[in-house]
């Protein structure tokens, strides 16, 4: 055998080898793009909780302005800033409007990312990227939302080309109305998901009352109005609000079915994700800059993808989503420490865990969506910084976030642990 050929044995039988794989997405690499700075807001009641009365754009210059202080990174270096957003007229102007009132320079661009539930995990994707290609050394991946100020009208009306097609006319459905068609097509009880929704509340409980969450959240100085005297105060937000103590699968039992109209009428107010406003952001940079430039390495962000399926089933999305992404990196469910899954409705959570066969400790250990919220642009991002700060605190590695997507689609990310 020549030398040559002894070198590609060799090689082979490296990537054959038990985690192989893993181990190559765990090596630091000068073009890796890695996060320096993960953080969000408190994540709040809308129309009832702490940031009600916050302004999607205030709410991004809270974030981006606290992004910019606690990085101690040149302010002039952020190239780009891609704001994941589902809900906000307007929303390309109040991104550029908010990166420019929070203390980036004029050079600083901005764009909106949206893909639904996605769009945080989209907005990384968007700057990572632009990293990797060349096109920018330095941006800012960010999801926010405020559902307190921008409704959710649900599908606009379509074409009849649109609304004759059998998959097509499935985005008519609402989102509760796909919650029960996995509940109704996987044999899933209302017994299941309320043990589900449980389980979120009691996991986001013991990790706000252990000062887990602190961590992650940098507060909001913000005002809110109180609706019956009309008074403005000025208040600090610092916490999540939408953790309700105390709760059990046979408290959450006796509450009604949310949608009566579509059977099984499994999904109630208790085992579904809140209605919430708050944001997240992340900077990212090739591993190299931030080696030159001194900022602490928190992370390496390995790759995202995107799945289609079924609008009608559009939730059990990350059951296809973390398979592909598993794939594309040769990993097993086994090689991750982590999986945060949005809980859109306890209906999904339980047909992914269920399907994936995933350790359900490893699965949203502080909690998801239906305990914490779900401000539809913000997830994606928000993930990321709740899963890294978990990673540091078990002295773990790699996590897995994922998302189902409106319209029918799942997405999901990898992410390394440096800290």
């Amino acid at each position: 055998m020549s030398s040559a050929q002894q070198r590609l044995s060799s090689i082979a039988g490296q990537l054959s080898a038990p985690g192989a794989a893993k181990q190559n997405i765990l090596s630091k690499n000068p073009d890796d793009v890695v996060v320096t700075l993960a953080v969000r807001t408190p994540l709040t009641k809308a129309r009832k909780g702490g940031l009600k009365d916050t302004n999607l754009d205030e709410l991004l210059v809270s974030l981006l302005t606290s992004v910019r202080e606690r990085s101690n990174l040149d302010p002039n270096l952020v190239e780009d800033v891609c704001v994941g957003n589902v809900l906000c007229p307007g929303s390309a102007y109040v991104a550029r409007s908010a990166v420019l009132a929070a203390g980036f320079p004029v050079t600083a661009a901005a764009s909106i990312a949206n893909r639904f539930c996605s769009s945080g995990l989209l907005a990384v994707q968007n700057i990572a990227n632009q990293i990797i290609t060349g096109s920018i050394d330095v941006g800012i991946a960010v999801g926010a939302e405020s559902m307190s100020t921008n409704a959710d009208g649900g599908a606009p009306d379509m074409s009849e080309k649109i609304m004759s097609h059998p998959l097509a006319s499935q985005n008519k459905q609402p989102m509760g109305q796909t919650s029960e068609n996995v509940a109704g097509q996987f044999n899933l009880s209302r017994e299941q998901l309320d043990r589900f929704a449980a389980n979120s509340y009691q996991k986001a409980e013991h990790a706000q009352k252990a000062g887990w969450l602190n961590e992650e959240i940098v507060p909001v100085h913000t005002q809110i109005k109180d609706p019956k005297t009309g008074e403005v105060k000025n208040v600090v937000v610092d916490r999540d609000d939408g953790i309700r103590y105390g709760t059990t699968a046979e408290s959450l039992g006796k509450i009604r079915s949310a949608f009566p109209q579509w059977k099984p009428s499994a999904t109630t107010g208790g085992n579904a994700s809140q209605i919430t406003d708050g944001a997240a952001g992340l900077i990212l940079m090739k591993r190299s800059r931030a080696q030159e430039l001194g900022q602490p390495i928190l992370a390496k962000f390995c790759g995202a993808t995107v799945a289609g399926l079924e609008p009608r089933i559009m939730g059990i999305g990350p059951s296809i989503a973390i398979p592909k992404i598993l794939g594309k990196f040769g990993l097993s469910k086994d090689d991750i420490d982590i999986f945060e899954i949005n809980e859109a409705f306890a209906s999904m959570g339980t047909y992914c865990v269920q399907k994936l066969g995933l350790d359900e400790a490893k699965v949203n250990p502080r909690g998801g969506a239906i305990a914490i919220g779900h401000p539809l642009g913000c997830t994606g991002a928000r993930q990321a910084v709740t899963a890294l700060s978990e990673l540091r605190r078990q002295n773990k590695r790699v996590a897995v976030t994922s998302m189902c997507v409106g319209t029918g689609m799942g997405m999901a990310g990898i992410w390394v642990s440096e800290h």
